[in-house]
């Protein structure tokens, strides 16, 4: 087992007095065989009213609603997270799927169904051919070593940037310009993944990154596939690696944008400015 503590800061500059709306919260980490919370405070100045409830993921969402104005608005989440996941290529894949491609049993397809479909600007065609520069449907491979090879070749072929803009771009303008940020990365990850038939989705978190300074101090996001028999298998594009131990998943969608960590509203005629404060240490 490992254990480590997240803190995540968000934090609202107002230039004036500003009203606040509701403001929806995506901060507390899943729980699950794999991953355990500890201990987990939501801190918010002003002093808001909290109502939690579980959304149609299974993810912890937070209402945040708030009576006072304010010129800045601070919403810390200090979790400690215990992950038992070491091995994360300890698992079994079931004898129908060990080879690729194979049909999802139909028992699960209706489940499965909103995992596998593209977006409808999303053009398949041009994901394949990219694709297909290491890899041909003629030959033969397991469903594993496929993903493990998709993975790889967003890793060592695409650019790694941080980028600030909100939402995710598109896979084709990812491919056009030949960089992404982490989001960006998993989203082609996902659509290639679909295309090819496999159930895919988003995960946005944190991952322990010692040694890699330019990603320190930001959310993370990566790409899960269901794989009969292994059940949501995580795939980091960004990394090129495995989903394990180092990996803190927090909200898990079919989409990457209906997982923001923090959204909402406010009134006034003031001007603002976000900073977002992350830090992801290891306890020993």
């Amino acid at each position: 087992m490992k254990r480590f503590r997240v803190i995540h800061r968000t934090t609202y500059d107002f230039s004036d007095i500003a009203e606040l709306g509701a403001h929806t919260l995506r901060l507390r980490p899943r729980e699950g065989h794999d991953q355990r919370i500890e201990s987990s405070t939501l801190t918010i100045a002003p002093a808001a009213e909290l109502k939690w409830y579980r959304d149609g993921e299974s993810n912890s969402v937070a209402i945040a609603r708030f009576t006072e104005s304010t010129c800045q608005l601070t919403i810390d989440c200090n979790s400690v997270v215990q992950k038992f996941d070491i091995s994360p290529q300890d698992f079994l894949v079931d004898d129908y799927a060990v080879n690729y491609p194979f049909s999802y049993a139909t028992e699960d397809r209706l489940t499965l169904s909103p995992y596998t479909q593209c977006g409808s600007n999303t053009d398949c065609s041009i994901l394949k051919k990219w694709f297909a520069k290491v890899w041909s449907p003629v030959q033969s491979i397991q469903t594993f070593e496929l993903l493990l090879l998709l993975n790889q070749h967003i890793y060592t072929t695409l650019n790694y940037v941080k980028r600030d803009e909100e939402g995710v771009q598109s896979s084709l303008t990812t491919l056009n310009n030949n960089k992404g940020s982490c989001r960006d990365l998993a989203n082609l990850f996902i659509d290639i993944a679909r295309s090819l038939g496999f159930a895919a989705r988003f995960v946005s978190g944190y991952v322990y990154t010692e040694d890699v300074d330019d990603l320190s101090g930001t959310t993370h996001a990566w790409a899960e596939v269901l794989i009969p028999g292994a059940g949501w298998k995580g795939f980091d594009p960004t990394h090129g690696c495995l989903v394990g131990a180092y990996h803190i998943a927090v909200s898990v969608s079919r989409l990457p944008e209906l997982v923001p960590s923090v959204s909402g509203i406010f009134w006034g005629l003031s001007d603002s400015s976000l900073k977002v404060d992350v830090w992801v240490t290891e306890i020993s």
